[in-house]
C-alpha cells in the first residue's frame, strides 16, 4: 500500500484529490496539509510514502515557505518520503526550484486520473516523473544550455518581476549588489534585451517566470 499526504492550501482541491485517489487499488491518503509546516510536522512523523505537493501555498511568495520550500525540507528528513509536485505553474523558474529541492517529479493539475495514480506508484519507485509539458521544457534547456537562465539568473529575473532596486534584490538573495550587477548583465545578453521592464516582459512570454 503507498501511503500519500496532500499539501495544497485549498480543501476543495484537495478533497477533489481524495475523490480520485481513494478508490485506487494500493493507494490510501493518510495525512493532509495545507502549509509547508503542517506537511514537514506530519512528515517527519513518517509513515507516508509520497508527498502530493502544490508549488504555491496561501500567503507565501516564491521562496518563502511555499511548496519548494516544503518539498527541501521534507528531503532532509532522515528517512524522507518522495514528493511529487502537482501544480498549475509551468515556469521554467518554478521546475528548475523544485528538482533542485529534491522532487521526484512534476505533474500539472490537469493531468488525467489514471496518469496521477501510475505517477503517484512510480514516485514511490523512486523513478522520476514528468508531464509532457515539463519534459519538453527542460528538453528546451538541455538543446541550447548556453541560453538557459541559471538557477540563480530565474531567481534574480523573479525578483525584478516583484519590483526593488538592485541594492534590494542583493538584500532579498543574500548577495552582494555587484553579483546583482553582474548576473543582470548576463540575463539582459541571453534575453536580448536592454531594460528591466524587457526582462521581465521576454520572460514572462517565454515561460520563464510564472
Amino acid at each position: 500500500m503507498i501511503r500519500v499526504m496532500l499539501v495544497d492550501d485549498h480543501p476543495v482541491v484537495r478533497a477533489g484529490l481524495r475523490a480520485v485517489l481513494d478508490p485506487a487499488d494500493g493507494l490510501a491518503v493518510i495525512a493532509e496539509a495545507q502549509n509547508a509546516d503542517e506537511a514537514l510536522a506530519l512528515a517527519e512523523r513518517g509513515g507516508i510514502d509520497v508527498v502530493l505537493m502544490d508549488l504555491r501555498l496561501a500567503g507565501t511568495a516564491a521562496g518563502e515557505r511555499d511548496g519548494v520550500y516544503a518539498t527541501a525540507a521534507i528531503r532532509a528528513l532522515k528517512d524522507p518520503p518522495r514528493v511529487l509536485i502537482l501544480t498549475t505553474y509551468v515556469s521554467d523558474a518554478d521546475v528548475v526550484r523544485a528538482v533542485e529541492a529534491g522532487a521526484t517529479g512534476y505533474l500539472l493539475k490537469d493531468t488525467a486520473p489514471e496518469t496521477l495514480i501510475s505517477g503517484i506508484a512510480s514516485a514511490a519507485a523512486g523513478e522520476t516523473v514528468l508531464g509532457p509539458p515539463i519534459a519538453a521544457r527542460l528538453l528546451d534547456r538541455l538543446a541550447d544550455p548556453t541560453q538557459a537562465l541559471t538557477v540563480r539568473e530565474l531567481e534574480i529575473v523573479e525578483q525584478l518581476a516583484v519590483g526593488g532596486s538592485n541594492r534590494e534584490i542583493a538584500k532579498r538573495l543574500f548577495i552582494s549588489e555587484a553579483t546583482v550587477k553582474s548576473h543582470l548583465v548576463h540575463i539582459f545578453g541571453k534575453l536580448g534585451v536592454n531594460s528591466r521592464t524587457k526582462v521581465v516582459a521576454v520572460a514572462r512570454e517565454r515561460g520563464l517566470i510564472s
